[in-house]
């Protein structure tokens, strides 16, 4: 039997039960009572703060070499994921699939694309939260894809990161002109790389497009909202309505390009 009671309800608390507070002790269910009701640190746009590495990133940097290895070993790989226009009505996945797929007889491919991410990934995730820094790269590496459909071959397949990470380059910059940093070279990166896209026919300068457009877009919602207990939902449904767009602008393409469909 227990003599020490908890200094917030009152009852009494066994040796296992009994958490140290500033005052006395307390019980399991008042520490986990408070806790609950602390609310959760947010950033400066509304995302949950996170100790230690960006566990997004780097998930996502896994993912992307893992496929890449299996790209050696299953060759049929690349051409059964990766995105053509001409295979959007049948196969409209591949938008998402050639993302994490890259080209398995250049490395600088994803070594460039994932130092990129890495590099980018260490500012946008802690600023805007792991599920909101996932939320932008997913769309902006769908609207990577649209930008191909719109502008590109019909029948020249598409893989990598790129689109995604373009996507990503928007946001932060977004993001630094609503905290009135200095945008100046970010603009020299992203020029760049937009120039690279068109003097090396083997780059998708649609895809950066359509990637850097969508995460720039994207991120609108996330850095404007106004504070408050329904910033959150301005977050999400402004995300939701990018993703509307990009299956809207899928659709229309898809209709006015009838050897598409």
């Amino acid at each position: 039997m227990s003599y020490v009671r908890c200094q917030r309800c009152g009852r009494p608390a066994c040796a296992q039960c009994q958490r140290p507070a500033a005052v006395g002790v307390q019980c399991v269910d008042c520490v986990a009572e408070q806790a609950a009701a602390t609310p959760t640190p947010r950033t400066s746009f509304g995302g949950a703060v996170r100790e230690g590495r960006p566990v997004v990133t780097w998930s996502l940097i896994g993912v992307c070499v893992v496929v890449f290895l299996l790209q050696y070993l299953l060759p049929g790989l690349t051409y059964q994921f990766g995105y053509a226009p001409v295979l959007t009505a049948s196969e409209p996945w591949r938008m998402i699939t050639s993302g994490f797929l890259h080209s398995p007889g250049l490395l600088l491919h994803i070594l460039f694309n994932m130092y990129a991410l890495w590099a980018l990934g260490q500012t946008l995730e802690p600023a805007l939260g792991r599920a909101r820094f996932l939320a932008v790269y997913g769309l902006a590496l769908i609207g990577g894809g649209v930008g191909v459909l719109w502008l590109s071959d019909p029948l020249v397949l598409v893989v990598g990161a790129s689109g995604a990470i373009f996507g990503l380059f928007g946001a932060l910059f977004v993001i630094q002109r609503r905290i009135g940093a200095d945008t100046k070279g970010l603009l020299i990166v992203l020029a760049i790389n937009a120039a690279l896209g068109f003097f090396y026919t083997s780059i998708s300068w649609q895809a950066h497009l359509g990637g850097l457009l969508t995460g720039a877009l994207a991120a609108v919602p996330l850095v404007w909202a106004p504070r408050g207990p329904r910033r959150a939902r301005v977050h999400w449904l402004g995300l939701a309505g990018v993703l509307v767009l990009l299956v809207a602008l899928t659709l229309l393409r898809l209709a006015l390009a009838p050897g598409l469909a």
